[in-house]
């Protein structure tokens, strides 16, 4: 081990501090405020009833990402498959006692608020598929055999989440988590006969969806079939778009916003309010906040030293890729409407909290990013 190495193994406070990642922080507090400026907007110009609460979100978020940043990497590590196995009971217990809302069982109310396993478990599960790739050589990573354990991985909560309803997270955590696949070395094929198993069952699965997802996906592919039913979100939104222009009506003069025709505006179709207020040129400024933040997560996995600190810092970097990818495309009509918040954006506790977890991992690398972990104490496969 290096002298750097060794030197970094026990950082001081004031060690940690001076090896945090500044700028990133700067880009996350920016495209934060742009979230709450939006929340303002949306509400007609008033604090309540979400922008005061996503700021009181935003401030535990930020807490718990400093807290996530500081600690040890390798403490991480070693609790890697017990977040996972915590955030999969909870998805276990959604089925059982779960409290039901917007038409879907999704949350656990946990007394004085409520909170959304499927959100945690997209950090819990980079966490997991983290430490089990790091524990594999290159060779192990190269057999079908060690693929099973971590594919399991993959689908269980996928299943769960599937059975919620909500086929947004669920294709995100699949995604997600078959990203962190590529990222530790499995090679293409593997890839390619998953791909074909999927678009194998796709007759099956079609029986299986709800109808209100049937609808969901005829509409992506003819958004006029129903333009006051399962249309209507999409069609709005795409009004919405249009009508920005190149500059946007200014701030707080958004019609489809303020006039509620487009629905979910304060979550899952904001970005449709930016648009509309700020035009092409407010969504490409906050499309490159977002590029920005995901270039320096990439820097930051290609920096550090550890398999673990590398795979965790570029899975969390990948999963917030996936959350941007599916809200703008969705609102744009590229794919179909989906559940999914934009991240620092859309009003949402859990989501904000979650995202902001993600964060601190991904700073707890950097900070860490010399710390040499050896391959042990990982999860023996079958």
């Amino acid at each position: 081990m290096s002298v750097l190495g060794e030197r970094t193994q026990n950082l001081t406070f004031a060690q940690k501090l001076a090896n945090t990642n500044w700028m990133l922080i700067v880009l996350i507090f920016a495209t934060a405020g742009i979230g709450l400026s939006m929340l303002y907007s949306v509400a007609n110009g008033n604090v309540n009833p979400w922008m005061s609460r996503q700021l009181v979100r935003f401030a535990i978020g930020l807490a718990v990402m400093f807290t996530v940043a500081f600690i040890d990497i390798r403490v991480w590590l070693r609790l890697a498959y017990p977040i996972y196995g915590v955030a999969l009971s909870l998805l276990v217990l959604v089925q059982v006692m779960g409290t039901i809302g917007m038409g879907a069982q999704r949350w656990v109310s946990l007394g004085a608020f409520n909170v959304q396993p499927s959100e945690l478990m997209k950090i819990a599960l980079v966490l997991a598929l983290a430490r089990y790739f790091h524990s594999l050589s290159h060779e192990d990573i190269g057999r079908v055999r060690w693929l099973i354990v971590p594919t399991a991985m993959v689908l269980a909560p996928a299943a769960l989440v599937l059975m919620e309803p909500d086929l947004g997270t669920a294709a995100l955590l699949v995604l997600g988590g078959f990203a962190l696949f590529f990222l530790a070395g499995v090679r293409w094929w593997k890839f390619a006969i998953a791909v074909a198993a999927v678009l194998g069952t796709i007759p099956f699965a079609w029986d299986k969806l709800h109808s209100y997802q049937k609808d969901r996906i005829l509409t992506f592919l003819d958004p006029g079939r129903d333009p006051l039913g399962a249309g209507y979100h999409i069609l709005q939104s795409k009004i919405a778009l249009g009508s920005g222009g190149i500059w946007g009506k200014g701030y707080l003069l958004g019609t489809q916003s303020s006039l509620n025709f487009l629905p979910e505006k304060q979550t899952d179709f904001i970005f449709t309010t930016l648009a509309e207020e700020f035009g092409l040129v407010g969504g490409l400024f906050l499309l490159a906040l977002y590029v920005a933040i995901m270039a320096y997560g990439f820097a930051i996995g290609l920096r550090v030293r550890s398999q673990f600190g590398r795979l965790l810092a570029m899975g969390v970097t990948a999963t917030f890729f996936l959350y941007v990818f599916i809200n703008v495309a969705m609102v744009m009509g590229l794919v179909p409407v989906v559940g999914v918040p934009l991240p620092l954006i859309s009003y949402g506790g859990t989501a904000m909290v979650t995202i902001l977890t993600g964060f601190g991992l991904l700073l707890s690398a950097y900070i860490h990013r010399d710390i040499q972990i050896p391959k042990r104490g990982g999860f023996d496969p079958l």
